[in-house]
């Protein structure tokens, strides 16, 4: 019994090595054509490692839409793109029934399908779109297959959704609701590049040639990655770490009082999950062979953030979310 765990233990750490040095190219490979975004560019790729969906928050014009064409070209998978606008349907997103007639004169509906059946979709400033249509996410999301007519339809895989979103409140805007953000693994705020960066970002994209992406990755890799993150060990520090984090951030078991105070309602345990899997990405990513918890610490921010919300008080007086999930950091630190 031993020497087959002896084996299965050095076939996974193989595996891991290779996988490691792939990802290192998979980094090289985007970064020559995004400039100055190597966190978000770092996040994105242990949510796809992880298997979840991404929520990039940024102004526009800071390079989300080129970043996910670029994920789709390095990582061979099918992209597709849906700019979401207050007049998108969910037919749109998800395809619909058409009455065809044969030569025969007999008719029957055929399913087209639509853009959500592909492997890296990006939903383009989500927040525009009506609830209906957000709403129309939420399936392909957590099942990986839509449900038209009666029939449902598997989705390829695999299946990842990178939206983007707009911080800027304006008419024409409808909030994700709770339930949509709690899918997606993180969110990822996109700020400025800086200085440096920016002024390599010019000179690299406005001459006669542009630096393309070259595929490093296939989808059945990306799959057997996914597999490879999920037999990771993780030690018990970092199990507890992560339970400490979780439910310290629910008002109802937190034990600082002003998680209590000012919290309306915290994470439930898909928060848990997402940490223990993008924590094994992360180690991995950085050469390690097991998550630690200066692991946790790091991914806490992009996974409680949309999973967690300040009560009316606490707005009212000021407190800042990222204030809350300081404190839950500092009690585990």
């Amino acid at each position: 019994m031993g020497d087959v765990l002896d084996i299965e233990a050095t076939q996974w750490l193989t595996e891991a090595e290779q996988l490691a040095e792939k990802l290192g190219r998979t980094r090289a490979a985007i970064g020559r054509v995004i400039f100055g975004q190597e966190a978000v560019i770092e996040q994105v790729a242990i949510t796809l490692l992880s298997g979840g969906h991404v929520l990039l928050v940024g102004v526009p014009g800071l390079g989300k839409t080129k970043l996910v064409e670029t994920l789709g070209t390095v990582l061979g998978l099918d992209a597709r793109r849906v700019q979401f606008t207050p007049d998108l349907m969910p037919a749109d997103i998800l395809g619909s029934e058409v009455l065809e007639e044969d030569a025969h004169g007999k008719r029957s509906f055929r399913f087209i399908k639509g853009p959500v059946f592909c492997q890296l979709l990006m939903a383009d400033e989500i927040n525009r779109a009506s609830p209906r249509t957000q709403s129309a996410l939420l399936q392909a999301m957590q099942e990986h297959k839509v449900a038209i007519g009666g029939e449902v339809f598997a989705l390829p895989s695999p299946f990842h959704v990178l939206a983007t979103q707009n911080p800027i409140e304006q008419e024409g805007t409808y909030p994700l609701p709770e339930a949509q953000l709690d899918r997606f693994l993180l969110e990822i705020e996109v700020g400025y590049p800086d200085e440096a960066a920016e002024r390599a970002m010019l000179l690299a994209t406005t001459g006669g040639t542009e630096a393309k992406a070259a595929a490093v990755l296939t989808g059945a890799e990306l799959l057997a990655a996914q597999a490879l993150i999920r037999r990771m060990p993780v030690p018990e520090t970092v199990l507890e770490a992560i339970l400490k984090l979780v439910r310290g951030a629910r008002p109802e078991s937190a034990i600082l009082p002003a998680v209590q105070k000012n919290l309306a309602w915290g994470p439930g345990p898909r928060a848990a999950q997402a940490l223990m899997l993008a924590t094994r990405a992360r180690a991995l990513q950085q050469g390690r062979l097991a998550p630690s918890v200066e692991d946790v610490l790091a991914l806490a921010e992009p996974v409680l953030r949309h999973r967690m919300a300040l009560s009316f008080a606490a707005r009212a007086e000021g407190v800042k979310l990222g204030e809350m999930i300081a404190l839950l950091k500092a009690s585990i630190a």
